[in-house]
């Protein structure tokens, strides 16, 4: 069974980092390239918004019996298949947590551009993540 106290916090977390990464990507590009503590920090909030939002769909996946993902990506291909998330936004979060592992295992060779235009483009699918599972039944995330 889904704990909602517990989808609660992770998504009160995602919802928080999120507002923290508005901000980095109203900057222009030089001005969030040039600052090298502003770039690490928001590389930071957004590998950790990831993987809460990865923790929010194992949680369900795991209180529903869903089948168990192969991987990070598959995490939100499970949701969709179970018809949890709408096909497109579940895509979009599958090419996210990809993003992620390259946050995670490349994070030198990571460019700081990709970074920023992901927070001007992307970072609008936590929100819609967030959105969904706050406004869905009592187990959330239906959209």
């Amino acid at each position: 069974m889904v704990d909602p106290a517990r989808l609660r916090d992770l998504l009160t977390r995602i919802e928080s980092r999120v507002e923290r990464l508005e901000s980095y990507g109203q900057r222009s590009e030089g001005e969030f390239i040039g600052d090298e503590e502003g770039t690490a920090a928001a590389k930071y909030y957004l590998l950790t918004a990831i993987e809460d939002a990865l923790a929010v769909a194992n949680h369900i996946i795991a209180s529903e019996g869903y089948r168990g993902p192969a991987d990070y990506a598959d995490a939100f291909r499970v949701l969709t298949e179970e018809g949890v998330l709408n096909g497109e936004l579940g895509v979009r979060l599958e090419a996210m947590a990809r993003f992620r592992n390259l946050l995670v295992h490349g994070y030198a060779k990571v460019d700081d551009q990709r970074v920023h235009g992901f927070l001007r483009t992307d970072l609008r699918d936590l929100a819609s993540y967030v959105a969904c599972a706050f406004a869905g039944p009592n187990r959330g995330l239906r959209t």
